[in-house]
């Protein structure tokens, strides 16, 4: 009986794979807060993720629709069939891949630590986080990185612009975010800076559920497609994101 109940549940999955990948409109997740892969921007949310998912759409043959949602809340919408894909410059870790597939890699950063010059925090490294109030956005790879040090008062945001708007009234000592957001938020506020950190680089990929096989074989065609004509790449220079 168990094998039977298995064996439906399975059939179930698939047939549901299929219908997502049939579907003519993808509801496709993200968290406006991280510029400069997706931002808002007079009203409308715009960014390198954003162009890239519409960029895949239009190979694909798929109408697509952008859900700007808290990022901790994006994985559970896609489980929950909510969405059916995630593009939020996600880093693909080990532990989100228990419960969601990543397509291929589409960009690589690091963390940096964003400081006020204005407050003598003796901060340099990591190293110098424990003992220190350092804001993190809920659920990004930040978090996860300060939450491992002991000894540091984290405190959580929901998004990157509340974790600035900390640190430039001195609220927290320091703020760890994704490289190219921290430079972006570096530059567009004369009082902050930017520290370079050991920290290993990250995978951005785009979240899938597991029985969506079919889909995430699409778009990683896609994605191929789009570096080999050139998109991919006018798409990194328009957003300033080439790394020679």
């Amino acid at each position: 009986m168990k094998k039977i109940v298995w064996k439906l549940l399975l059939t179930a999955g698939l047939l549901f794979g299929a219908l997502t990948f049939s579907a003519q409109k993808l509801y496709v997740g993200t968290n406006a807060e991280f510029e400069p892969f997706e931002y808002l921007k007079d009203g409308e949310i715009t960014g390198f993720d954003m162009e890239l998912i519409a960029e895949i759409g239009k190979i694909i043959g798929k109408e697509i629709e952008i859900k700007n949602i808290a990022f901790d809340g994006l994985l559970p919408a896609l489980q929950t069939k909510k969405l059916d894909i995630v593009i939020a410059g996600m880093t693909a870790t080990d532990e989100r891949k228990k419960s969601v597939n990543f397509s291929d890699t589409y960009y690589l950063a690091k963390q940096l630590i964003v400081l006020n010059k204005e407050a003598n925090t003796g901060i340099k490294t990591f190293d110098d986080l424990p003992g220190k109030t350092v804001g993190v956005v809920l659920g990004y790879t930040g978090d996860i990185a300060v939450s491992e040090i002991k000894g540091v008062n984290v405190i959580r945001y929901n998004g990157t612009g509340e974790a600035i708007m900390a640190l430039k009234a001195k609220k927290v000592d320091a703020v760890v975010l994704d490289s190219e957001p921290a430079v972006k938020y570096a530059g567009q506020n004369p009082e902050l800076i930017t520290l370079e950190t050991d920290a290993a680089k990250e995978e951005y990929a785009i979240a899938f559920r597991k029985e969506d096989t079919e889909l995430l074989k699409a778009v990683n065609g896609a994605l191929k497609t789009l570096q080999d004509n050139g998109t991919y790449r006018k798409l990194l220079e328009k957003y300033g994101l080439v790394k020679e």
